[in-house]
């Protein structure tokens, strides 16, 4: 790891009333004595001048000094706060950099706390999302994952496979001891309460990368449906036009909603018709693609005129062209003027839902309607934030488990099941961090806050 002392200003960008420039390195006593000017007591606040080469005051405020290894980092850490002024904090960086430190890189405070084993993968990740967090049960469950509720789940599972590793790989080693896992049934029994561990976990884990990561979800249809109006309704203020003349909306609208604390990315696209107009065109182009990749696709139709519920019949193209017909669903608006029963139909192939979009009548079922759709329970309470590579690793370790119990009864294969309980095992161990690329982590740092 490097030894570099490296420095960045670790407050948002802009203007304010304190503001925090951060250093951490092998040595940081040098940095003390020259812009401090005197010594620290360690993890105690002194108030003091922040002085430049010729001993003049760019700032005053407070210097804490946390001395290896008990800092964020592991190294020595110095935090200079003093005014929340641009100028004044890029004059303390100026210095630093002057005294030998170099610009942290982003993420590189926290990817530093890591190597040096401050924090596992999963926490260093939590700290980002606690950052970013779009709900406040998004930012709980957040600290719960700093904290280390997911790692220790995590830790938990390894512990259950490494004990049934060591069984599995002894009885292989030393046959002479004449272990006869099939007969006795304890690998079966232990491989059944993995699994079932890890379900509970995998599920836990799905709620969270819902609260982090949400569900985006896509309005189309023909013009005039009532698209805007529905865009309208779920963001609750008028962030569309909304006219009577077709093809009013010629770009893609996205909003940001929250339901229950999971965030909800709303797309409002342009109406699909055949149309020589350059602009509505591209439009329409934009349209699909925002379709393409959606976890939902509300298809929007005017109930007040004539109507089917095929896909293949209400637009042709978009029939041929939709990758997935599994997840659309049919919003029957305009229910308040043809006489229709708001709600959602669970008699229909594809999900139908009666509503008014002005109204406001059959919004409830359709909030509902899209949670379902995603497995959302709703709340957060004791559920940790995860990302989709924690899923997908936990995906990985579960086809491991169910791999290894298969080739036990149906092969008595102990080489194999050993094997499989080592994949799951190094699955697992990406999570946390025991098992990563460089690459890998590269990827991940580089996302975090200069001065995180």
């Amino acid at each position: 790891m490097d030894q570099d002392t490296i420095v960045a200003v670790a407050t948002a960008p802009g203007r304010g009333g304190v503001g925090i420039v951060r250093l951490s390195g092998k040595n940081i006593l040098p940095f003390i004595s020259s812009i401090v000017g005197k010594n620290l007591d360690p993890r105690n606040a002194t108030f003091c001048d922040f002085l430049d080469s010729g001993r003049e005051v760019i700032d005053q405020g407070l210097a804490i000094y946390f001395k290896a290894p008990n800092s964020f980092t592991g190294e020595d850490v110095l935090e200079l706060q003093g005014h929340g002024g641009p100028v004044v904090l890029d004059l303390l960086v100026r210095r630093a950099l002057s005294l030998g430190a170099r610009l942290a890189e982003p993420g590189e405070f926290t990817k530093r706390a890591f190597l040096n084993d401050k924090l596992d993968l999963a926490q260093a990740e939590a700290v980002a999302d606690l950052i970013d967090a779009s709900s406040s049960e998004a930012a709980r469950c957040a600290v719960r994952s700093l904290q280390g509720v997911f790692s220790n789940r995590i830790h938990e599972l390894v512990e259950g496979l490494i004990s049934l590793r060591i069984y599995v790989e002894g009885a292989i080693d030393f046959p002479e001891e004449e272990i006869d896992f099939l007969a006795d049934g304890q690998v079966l029994t232990q491989l059944c309460v993995l699994n079932k561990k890890l379900s509970e976990v995998l599920k836990q884990a799905q709620q969270g990368s819902l609260l982090r990561d949400g569900m985006t979800v896509v309005i189309a249809g023909k013009p005039n449906a009532g698209k805007s109006s529905l865009l309208n309704a779920l963001a609750g203020r008028e962030r569309a036009i909304v006219t009577d003349i077709a093809g009013t909306t010629r770009d893609v609208l996205r909003e940001e909603i929250s339901i229950d604390g999971m965030p909800l990315h709303v797309i409002d696209t342009a109406g699909l018709r055949e149309t020589g107009d350059i602009v509505e065109m591209e439009g329409i182009r934009r349209a699909w693609q925002e379709i393409e990749n959606a976890d939902r696709v509300l298809f929007v139709i005017d109930s007040t005129e004539d109507y089917s519920l095929q896909a293949k019949q209400i637009w042709p193209e978009f029939y041929e062209r939709y990758p997935d017909k599994t997840n659309i669903s049919f919003i029957l608006n305009k229910a308040d003027l043809s006489g229709l029963p708001c709600g959602l139909d669970e008699s229909a192939a594809t999900p139908v839902i009666a509503l008014s979009a002005k109204g406001g009548l059959g919004l409830d079922a359709l909030i509902t309607h899209l949670k379902d759709c995603m497995g959302y329970t709703g709340g957060g309470g004791g559920t940790f934030l995860a990302r989709r590579r924690h899923l997908d690793a936990l995906h990985r370790a579960q086809t491991s488990l169910v791999a290894g119990h298969t080739q036990l009864q149906e092969a008595g294969a102990g080489e194999l099941l050993a094997e499989d309980l080592r994949l799951a095992q190094q699955a697992l161990g990406e999570i946390t961090g025991e098992f990563s690329a460089d690459d890998m982590l590269g990827r991940i740092f580089s996302s975090f806050c200069i001065g995180k």
